[in-house]
């Protein structure tokens, strides 16, 4: 029988084969199934939870999300300046702030945190912001710039049961960042500007008015009038962007303190003007009383540098308060001297002069045989003073202002040059002066002319200007016959200071320099005054100024009556243009009034040119002439 089995030799522990693997059955399903009992336990938390938010809270939480949100927000740019030549500031911005409440969301906000924490909230809504208001009031005074802020006026604001308050619109930025400080949560601030005209009235007809829009989208200062709207895009900058927490779905509510600004505001440009402020405020004073003491409806008066064409000054008799402009009447808000026109009268026949000479038609010393009335087609024509034939020098046609002298020199000169010449004179056409609202006047066309056309054109009736062209006439005689278009900005400067010189317009040679001069050196006589015989008298010899040369013209233009759409034998234009000095000019300057009657001083605007030409003198140093102006026999 088989033996017992011999088993091999025992390897010994230290060489034993590899542990059998050990069965992991168990373990992976235990922690399966605590995976699946947290999945489940998170899904039944996200679904109380999206019950919770979706049901229990759904109009809590949407009545949050409508009351804050995210808004993004323009900021408005620094309104450049307003300068004079001198670079005197005309208009200029300052910074202040509008110091708000959101009341509702203010006294539900504390009544909330009062419920929550007595201790640290323990007086009402009500008792806190009586403290608030006393505060407010304590910093700002009883009143900021016409809006109460006494404590009594601020705790109603604060009260109010309305979403939004402004509590004060034009607060001191310091001080209103003192009150914000003081109460962040309640307070909010707002970036507002300001418009500052520091000479009042003066020269608002050209500047104009600009001023804070809270309607505007965004809110913004906004140039109503004048340059101020012209130039608004030079003036107005470009806006920054920011981002704000707004209220209730409105995006013009912003919650106090949440202001992130993303994109900062580049500032506007200043302008430089041509104007010299103390120019202006003295011959718009000179221009108002004159009106006044003349009995005139309106007056103007404009003052031209004589060899750039450069404004000086340009000034009406109405004028307004840039920072209260909706009380004025639209009369008030007009500038006259480039919005209002007129027929010029006898300071028009400067174009006939002009012409005659340059075509060399006529000398100064030459003698016209002039009779008292010319028949002009269906029209009559006579002087102002009645008289038989008498022979006038070409020089004392104007310096008396003969309409009939007039008319027979300009048919010597004929129609066709005739019109060219008021063409040269820039006549029928806008300056191009950038001045706002500024008008073209009109010359008819030399097609549509009818017989008596010509028997009106050289006396100056049967056309229309501004003052500024009628000036602009007189400036390009004072120029060597040279006109350059009238100019109301020199340059443009930007925030850094950097200097943009706007370019001066080209000159248009109207006559040649030899015909001006010896223009100019006619119409001196017209400030002539021989005490021993009238006749020899200029018509505007009250325009004199002694140690000075002036070349100029008196001008009467009969007005349109209404009722019978004729010429009124009452209303009339007064005008006057002269330059300073005739010998070495350096102004011209051009004055209109607009139906002045009742007093000695309605018939010629003669006296006002003096007191003007007096104070340019005295202003800008104006050496006298080196010798006085000739006589001249006017009369033979």
């Amino acid at each position: 029988m088989p033996g017992p089995q011999q088993r091999g030799p025992r390897r010994p522990l230290s060489v034993r084969g590899p542990r059998p693997a050990a069965r992991t059955g168990g373990n992976s399903k235990l922690r399966l199934a605590v995976g699946r009992i947290l999945l489940i336990g998170a899904l039944v938390v996200a679904g109380v939870k999206l019950v919770q938010v979706q049901g229990l809270q759904a109009d809590e939480l949407s009545l949050q999300a409508q009351q804050q949100r995210t808004t993004r927000q323009n900021i408005p740019a620094e309104r450049g300046s307003i300068l004079d030549r001198n670079g005197n500031q005309l208009a200029f911005s300052v910074e202040v702030r509008a110091l708000y409440i959101l009341p509702q969301r203010a006294r539900k906000t504390w009544d909330e945190a009062r419920a929550k924490d007595p201790k640290q909230y323990p007086v009402s809504y009500d008792d806190h912001m009586r403290e608030v208001a006393k505060f407010v009031s304590s910093t700002l005074g009883p009143e900021v710039n016409g809006e109460k802020t006494d404590e009594e006026t601020v705790y109603q604001q604060l009260v109010k049961d309305i979403s939004y308050e402004v509590l004060v619109s034009e607060a001191e930025p310091a001080k209103a960042q003192k009150i914000v400080e003081k109460y962040p949560a309640e307070i909010g601030s707002e970036y507002r500007s300001k418009r500052i005209y520091p000479n009042g009235d003066v020269a608002s007809n050209v500047i104009g008015a600009a001023n804070w829009r809270q309607d505007e989208k965004p809110p913004t200062t906004l140039g109503i009038l004048g340059l101020e709207a012209a130039q608004d895009n030079v003036l107005a900058g470009r806006m920054g962007r920011r981002v704000v927490d707004t209220m209730s779905g409105d995006d013009t509510l912003v919650i106090p303190n949440t202001e992130r600004e993303l994109v900062k505001p580049q500032p506007g440009k200043s302008l430089e003007l041509t104007i010299d402020i103390d120019t202006q405020y003295a011959v718009q004073k000179m221009v108002t009383d004159y009106a006044r003491k003349s009995g005139a409806k309106g007056a103007s008066a404009v003052v031209l540098d004589s060899r750039t064409g450069e404004i000086v000054a340009m000034a009406n008799d109405k004028v307004y308060d840039p920072t209260d402009f909706g009380k004025a009447d639209p009369e008030q808000l007009r500038n006259g001297a480039v919005s209002n026109v007129f027929e010029p009268g006898s300071v028009n026949k400067i174009v006939t002069a002009a012409a005659a000479v340059e075509y060399g038609l006529f000398k100064p010393e030459d003698v016209l045989q002039v009779p008292g009335s010319l028949k002009v087609a269906d029209r009559t024509i006579k002087d102002a003073w009645t008289h038989g034939t008498v022979p006038m020098s070409f020089t004392g046609v104007f310096a008396k202002s003969s309409n009939v002298g007039t008319l027979l020199a300009a048919q010597e000169v004929g129609k066709e040059r005739y019109a060219e010449m008021l063409q040269k004179f820039g006549l029928g056409r806008r300056t191009l002066s950038e001045v706002p609202a500024e008008e073209s006047g009109l010359v008819p066309p030399l097609n549509q002319w009818s017989g008596s056309t010509f028997g009106n054109l050289p006396i100056g009736q049967g056309l229309s200007m501004t003052l500024l062209q009628m000036t602009g006439m007189y400036q390009a005689i004072a120029n060597d016959g040279v006109r350059i278009p009238p100019r109301l900005i020199r340059a443009e400067i930007g925030a850094e200071g950097a200097r943009s010189e706007k370019q001066r317009p080209e000159g248009v040679r109207v006559v040649s320099a030899e015909t001006a001069k010896t223009v100019r050196s006619m119409f001196r006589s017209v400030t002539q005054v021989d005490p021993r015989d009238s006749d020899q008298n200029g018509t505007g010899r009250q325009a004199a100024l002694p140690g000075y040369q002036i070349a100029g013209k008196t001008g009467t233009a009969q007005q349109i009556d209404p009722i019978c759409k004729c010429y009124s034998q009452s209303q009339y234009w007064i005008t006057f243009a002269g330059i300073l000095p005739a010998d070495n000019p350096r102004y011209v300057v051009g004055i209109m009034l607009d139906a002045p009657h009742g007093t000695q001083f309605s018939t010629s605007a003669a006296p006002l040119f003096h007191d003007i030409a007096a104070y340019l003198t005295q202003r800008f140093q104006v050496p006298m002439s080196a010798e006085q102006t000739p006589y001249v026999q006017l009369q033979m």
